[in-house]
């Protein structure tokens, strides 16, 4: 049976060409553009402009009510918290591969595909599995290690086994032109303003005010706001001092910024809860690699399940700024076996360099 395939159009060139290979391969293409009702992306004209291009039809669905509930709600509580949050790892389960490939099987669509560097096989044990894409700069499976296997039986990744730099050439030699101007941002929702900006823009989001102070409690200064921080920053302290200030932690209930040397951002383990594992929680401890960001080198580590959802992690080497509600992500070899949230740094600090 020919697949009919929904591809998630953002404006830009990899989710262009990502619904050109497909249709190249025969499948029967629709592109999908959801409205999150923050910031300002591609006009419908372009997108249109986009669609005759590619020779598919592209809809326009808005989702701006559910994500504001599933995603801003969920950033803007993080930071109220003290924690720092990644709200890919929340749009592409709960948005993209959610509620909108709901919206597109209504369309008819079989299979959603996007733009997204990283591949997904059936093995032979029956079950779908995530991998890196083979670009290792570009690679981003690190935002899709939350999927289901539900999700993923139903995704499609046309740039997995490409590079971003042969994906331009090819748009290039086929005239391909994209409704964006320049690369996606990390953050999509927030466009020509700072984190605080966005937060402080929110309707009843209240900044957290309060002192800065070393590990001892003394005071050094005073902050507009923990919201304008995250663990393992260094600027926007200022705390003159022989050696510059990095942030420890964050205390939402005092309103209290931990700061101290470089040296001290450096942890050898941590906790990481509400993990959803891809293929089944693993039997035992595993050594693997965990990546505790999406900018991070994904480090050698020994990972140890503690009941369904949840495992300690030890990294063989001490990481700088392990923080709380960022995603930690664990790998073996180039497989993604699933992924959590880092809720806190254990007591003890272990060795630092």
């Amino acid at each position: 049976m020919k697949l009919c395939v929904a591809t998630a159009l953002s404006g830009g060139v990899d989710s262009m060409m990502a619904a050109h290979l497909l249709r190249e391969k025969g499948a029967n293409v629709f592109g999908v553009h959801f409205i999150h009702g923050f910031g300002a992306g591609p006009h419908p004209s372009e997108m249109e402009r986009l669609g005759h291009q590619l020779g598919i039809k592209i809809y326009f669905v808005d989702l701006s009510k559910a994500f504001h509930e599933k995603v801003i709600d969920y950033f803007a509580e993080s930071y109220a918290s003290g924690k720092t949050p990644n709200p890919c790892l929340v749009c592409n389960p709960d948005i993209k591969f959610g509620l909108l490939f709901d919206v597109c099987k209504g369309f008819g669509a079989t299979h959603l595909a996007t733009g997204h560097y990283a591949r997904v096989r059936r093995e032979t044990d029956g079950g779908y599995h995530l991998y890196r894409g083979k670009d290792t700069q570009k690679d981003q499976s690190y935002f899709l290690s939350r999927l289901t296997q539900e999700q993923l039986s139903r995704a499609l990744f046309p740039l997995g086994d490409l590079t971003k730099d042969t994906v331009k050439k090819m748009a290039e030699e086929k005239g391909l032109v994209s409704a964006a101007r320049g690369e996606s941002q990390d953050v999509c929702f927030i466009q020509g303003a700072s984190y605080g900006e966005f937060l402080s823009s929110l309707p009843g989001f209240s900044p957290r005010t309060g002192s800065i102070v070393d590990r001892r409690g003394n005071i050094l200064g005073s902050h507009r706001g923990l919201h304008l921080f995250t663990v393992g920053q260094r600027r926007g302290i200022n705390c003159p001092a022989a050696e510059p200030y990095y942030v420890l932690s964050l205390e939402p209930d005092t309103g209290r910024l931990v700061v101290g040397k470089k040296a001290e951002t450096y942890e050898l383990s941590c906790m990481v809860k509400e993990i959803r594992w891809i293929n089944g929680v693993p039997d035992g401890e595993f050594c693997g690699e965990t990546r505790i960001r999406y900018r991070h080198r994904a480090a050698p580590s020994v990972v140890r399940p503690a009941g369904p959802d949840a495992a300690r992690v030890h990294f063989d080497s001490p990481q700088k700024a392990v923080t709380p509600g960022q995603g930690a992500v664990f790998y073996r070899g180039d497989e993604v076996l699933g992924g959590g949230w880092i809720t806190k740094t254990p007591d003890e600090k272990g060795v630092r360099t």
